[in-house]
């Protein structure tokens, strides 16, 4: 099976205030991108597609689902912790559980993309906690995740990825990503993401297909075969080819659709990216 996931971030803020929405009003966001694609997506078999909204469009989007719909949604990470029968019934001021997406109508997570590893991180830099220990401690809170994401019958993205610092060491470092993160979960129902952070954003070199494959093979042998691994710096226009070409990798993560310009992600341009992958 192939899966193609959309992390849609902070998309919904509009470019006056420094976001890049311009495809409908704020209210309107999550149900406008549901109702864009929904119908297009159909006709694609032995697919799974997923959107990860931020938490405010999640009802809207859920709303707006046919019953048909090739189409799942989900959150951008869950608590580490949630509500329990004859427990925690609610004390969870700030923080989105596992079990309030799976009401709202959730079916998925993202969990570790480099931008939560990051704020973990910052969290502990604080605390004085970095190094070694911290990236332990945050693979641990993840793997918490993960667990809570489960037990509320949740599927999980599991991102990974090494840092410009840690080329030289990439193995041992996602390594420590998964044995951590995956410890005593259902891998059943996990997929992973792999992210190159040292290649993501302005000026970077994009990974190579060599460099890709090195690293989903070795995802695959830590992890186990039968998971499925996909490419989680970004499946666009420029690399679904390439991407398709690569026999380990069974999809991918779209964020942004358009990079100059009126930059932003756009519901037309996220089909045509799905339709030069998997065509």
């Amino acid at each position: 099976m192939k899966h193609i996931y959309l992390n849609l971030k902070r998309f919904d803020i509009p470019p006056e205030r420094g976001g890049v929405n311009r495809i409908a009003p704020i209210k309107e966001w999550g149900k406008t991108i549901i109702e864009g694609t929904q119908e297009k997506l159909k006709k694609y078999k032995n697919t799974e597609f997923v959107m990860y909204f931020p938490e405010a469009h999640l009802i809207g989007a859920a709303n707006a689902l046919e019953d048909d719909a090739n189409l799942e949604i989900g959150a951008q990470s869950v608590y580490r912790a949630d509500t329990a029968v004859g427990g925690n019934f609610g004390a969870f001021t700030t923080n989105r559980t596992a079990n309030v997406v799976k009401e709202i109508g959730g079916t998925s997570v993202i969990i570790g993309h480099c931008e939560e590893r990051n704020d973990k991180m910052g969290i502990l830099a604080e605390a004085g906690v970095t190094g070694a220990a911290a990236t332990q401690a945050v693979n641990r809170l993840l793997n918490a995740e993960i667990k809570e994401a489960q037990k509320a019958g949740l599927k999980v993205l599991y991102c990974i990825g090494e840092k410009e610092e840690e080329l030289a060491n990439w193995d041992s470092v996602l390594r420590e990503q998964l044995e951590i993160g995956l410890n005593d979960v259902d891998k059943n129902s996990v997929v992973i993401a792999y992210e190159p952070i040292w290649s993501i954003g302005p000026g970077k070199t994009p990974a190579d297909k060599p460099y890709i494959t090195k690293v989903a093979k070795f995802v695959k042998t830590v992890a186990g075969e039968s998971m499925d691994v996909v490419y989680g710096g970004g499946l666009k226009s420029d690399n679904a080819k390439m991407l398709a070409s690569i026999p380990e990798i069974a999809g991918g993560l779209i964020a942004l659709t358009r990079f100059s310009g009126e930059i932003g992600f756009y519901p037309e341009e996220y089909l045509e990216i799905i339709d030069l992958y998997l065509n």
